[in-house]
């Protein structure tokens, strides 16, 4: 099943990105997963192509219009099971788990505001959901659906060479991972920990543990809630 993200945007130059690089650009190469852009001014109807208006009951910079965006997700999702996504700083926070969903489904219709954003209507309509990558503000919505693509992509099904890489790393299991180390043994006087080198699993496995709720306790405690209790 290959994977298909449709990006409604005013900028569609802007894709893929950095998506057309490495194990996301070679997956693309492979048909593991598809991309098609849509430009929303394509279906504004007067001759300057406008797409935006100014906010109804005042205030500074432009909205998105109700009418031409919904034309532009009827042309691409009418009747279509995927998700409709808008990527906005007040939706809810893209979490690990929402990503393992999305990389199971069919694919998903991302839609990328601009301005001041866009008309309430729309977004109840077409029932988009409503989704953010932190509490910032972007100049638009590009940047954050390449960041929610790069995250699903990497794990469908066979993008990533070994199939173990997206289970042992942060928030797979509710923590932050564990530190990584590598060859040489001594670097600037610092050793890898005596237990990576061990050949104990059991005790590898242990002192992974103990470092990702150590890390998550310093610097995430908020994901330790949902943790079970332990001795």
């Amino acid at each position: 099943m290959t994977f298909r993200a449709t990006i409604l945007t005013l900028y569609p130059e802007m894709f893929p990105g950095h998506l057309a690089f490495s194990l996301a650009g070679k997956a693309l190469e492979r048909g593991q997963w598809s991309l098609d852009t849509v430009q929303i001014r394509d279906f504004a109807e007067d001759r300057h192509r406008t797409v935006d208006d100014t906010p109804a009951g005042g205030g500074a910079g432009m909205v998105l219009k109700p009418d031409i965006l919904a034309k532009a997700i009827d042309r691409v999702s009418e009747d279509d099971g995927r998700p409709r996504l808008l990527m906005s700083p007040r939706g809810r926070p893209l979490k690990q788990a929402r990503v393992r969903e999305l990389a199971a489904s069919d694919g998903v219709v991302i839609v990328c505001g601009r301005f001041e954003g866009i008309d309430q209507r729309v977004i109840d309509a077409r029932n988009l959901e409503e989704v953010s990558i932190g509490d910032y503000i972007l100049s638009g919505g590009e940047p954050a659906a390449l960041t929610l693509l790069d995250a699903v992509i990497r794990i469908l099904p066979g993008v990533m060479g070994n199939a173990l890489s997206g289970t042992h790393e942060s928030f797979a299991d509710g923590l932050l991972e564990y530190p990584q180390y590598t060859r040489p043994q001594l670097f600037e006087g610092r050793e890898i920990p005596a237990v990576l080198t061990s050949g104990n699993h059991a005790a590898i496995e242990k002192w992974r543990l103990e470092e990702a709720r150590k890390l998550t306790a310093e610097r995430r405690p908020d994901l330790l809630s949902n943790q079970p209790v332990t001795k």
